[in-house]
């Protein structure tokens, strides 16, 4: 007698609003090109300040999008004081560029999209 395979439940997929409301908190992070090394970590902050109760998938995705936007500020910082750090800072900023974006279209389809060379300031 074989045994028996119990199924696994799928992932609940967030809705379309927590969905859409993700992708905006990393979509906002792209504000350090208007206003550079504070745009991209307030907007994403305000975000989630204000839509962390809405879903528990706003409140995830808000925090990796504040977490990685306030990592990749410090990591301008630290490049733009150090010798070699000059030579990094082409990369940090094409990551900063790159990722939210990749991030955004993740969060849009139900995907609990994390960061990489991300601090964790919010858990």
């Amino acid at each position: 007698m074989a045994a028996e395979s119990v199924p696994t439940p799928e992932p609940v997929r967030p809705d379309r609003d927590a969905r859409m409301w993700a992708m905006i908190c990393h979509l906002v992070g792209l504000a350090w090109l208007l206003v550079p090394l504070i745009g991209n970590v307030l907007a994403p902050l305000i975000v989630w300040l204000i839509k962390r109760e809405d879903d528990p998938f706003i409140d995830e995705q808000g925090k990796q999008a504040f977490n990685f936007q306030a990592s990749m500020s410090l990591y301008f910082v630290i490049a733009t004081v150090t010798i070699i750090g000059i030579l990094v800072l082409p990369v940090i900023i094409i990551l900063a560029f790159i990722y939210p974006i990749v991030a955004a279209v993740r969060s849009n389809q139900g995907e609990h999209y994390r960061y990489p060379l991300t601090i964790g300031f919010l858990q």
